[in-house]
């Protein structure tokens, strides 16, 4: 690995631009931040907020976000002065010659600033490019000591903030930005039919309720067992005032769950097979009055479309900085025990090998913190 650091290194160093480029910022061109975030999607979400705070604060400044191009859709309503522009690494900005072609295309676009909300190699590539050619650059603390030390259970710090990571790079930029208070703009379409006409069948008549599912995530030590989900999918289809459980999922055999269970309940709708794109499932959350998720993307999503996220936690804690956007500490649901948290990402094996964390959160649990939701939505409507 360190050699191979080192071969890009020295590639930076022969490919860079003459050192006849002078900082973009003693020049005549105007404030304008590149953004780097390229994965994954959760983390993306984590930035919205973030990015969207930063564009109303400082409305003289261009900010172009760089990221994959399937997250195209969480910037479409941002303010006027965000951009977005698209990498693609498995094809034109694949490897050394991709990452070089796609350094002059930024080169190009007569940067400022750039922040690195990623920190990866990719990333510390071309944060390298940018310094040979003297812009100003900042990158992102990932607090790993601070982690480590809460993996080890030998003390407390003050709680992480992803979102106010994100923040403190642009403060390094000279971009202090406030508390980031204002979320994707959330139309509120509550007892309406879906965003697209083709979608009716998901919608929530006037007298009931549309609830949101996402029961997995990326690693096993952040999925609630199938078996509890199912019970609690079962519990909730009992219900009389819930129209609707739309079941969000990604592909192959969690397609197969959920339409297992969506042939069992008949109020299970396989929201994600339906609505088809990332695009018309965030438009879609936002007529959802309660979405319930695992420590996944979802809950970001769910979060940034204005409703109430309930997120279930095993292997990972709320301490670390991933919490939903703006959503207060109980709606985790969780059971504290001496060995939790064992993971940041929820990727490590479990050391008593039934993920107590998780199995010993009771599905009736989990279904009162929904309906006490759905109880004080009824109130304030």
């Amino acid at each position: 690995m360190l050699l191979f650091a080192s071969y890009w290194y020295a590639a930076a160093l022969l490919l860079a631009p003459p050192s006849s480029n002078f900082p973009f910022s003693k020049l005549k061109y105007p404030p304008n931040i590149l953004v780097i975030r390229l994965s994954a999607l959760g983390d993306i979400a984590m930035t919205v907020p973030v990015v969207r705070q930063l564009a109303m604060q400082y409305p003289e400044v261009n900010i172009t976000m760089l990221s994959k191009p399937f997250v195209k859709p969480l910037f479409q309503d941002m303010p006027h002065n965000v951009h977005f522009m698209a990498a693609d690494f498995n094809g034109e900005h694949k490897g050394i010659s991709g990452l070089n072609k796609l350094f002059r295309r930024l080169h190009a676009k007569h940067f400022t600033h750039v922040a690195d909300l990623h920190d990866v190699l990719r990333t510390k590539y071309l944060r390298l490019r940018f310094n040979i050619n003297k812009y100003h650059v900042a990158h992102i603390d990932k607090h790993r000591k601070q982690r480590r030390q809460i993996l080890k259970h030998n003390s407390i710090p003050q709680p992480l903030s992803q979102h106010d990571n994100y923040a403190d790079v642009f403060e390094k930029l000279g971009y202090p930005i406030n508390e980031p208070n204002v979320a994707v703009p959330n139309e509120k379409q509550h007892h309406t039919n879906s965003p697209d006409n083709s979608h009716s069948s998901l919608h929530s008549p006037l007298s009931s309720f549309l609830i949101g599912i996402a029961p997995f995530a990326a690693h096993k030590g952040k999925i609630y067992p199938a078996q509890k989900m199912e019970n609690v999918i079962r519990l909730l289809s009992q219900q009389p005032d819930i129209q609707q459980i739309c079941l969000f999922c990604g592909k192959g055999e969690e397609t197969d769950i959920v339409n297992t269970w969506c042939k069992r309940y008949e109020k299970c709708t396989n929201a994600s097979q339906q609505l088809g794109s990332l695009e018309k499932e965030i438009q879609f959350m936002r007529s959802l009055h309660v979405m319930l998720s695992m420590d996944s993307a979802n809950a970001h999503l769910a979060a940034l479309a204005g409703i109430p996220v309930l997120t279930i936690w095993g292997a990972t804690h709320p301490i670390m900085g991933f919490q939903a956007y703006k959503q207060p500490d109980t709606n985790n649901i969780q059971v504290e025990m001496e060995c939790r948290p064992c993971s940041v990402y929820g990727n490590k094996a479990c050391s008593k090998g039934d993920y107590p964390c998780l199995n010993n959160i009771k599905e009736e649990t989990i279904v009162q913190h929904i309906l006490q939701h759905l109880a004080n939505n009824n109130k304030q409507t």
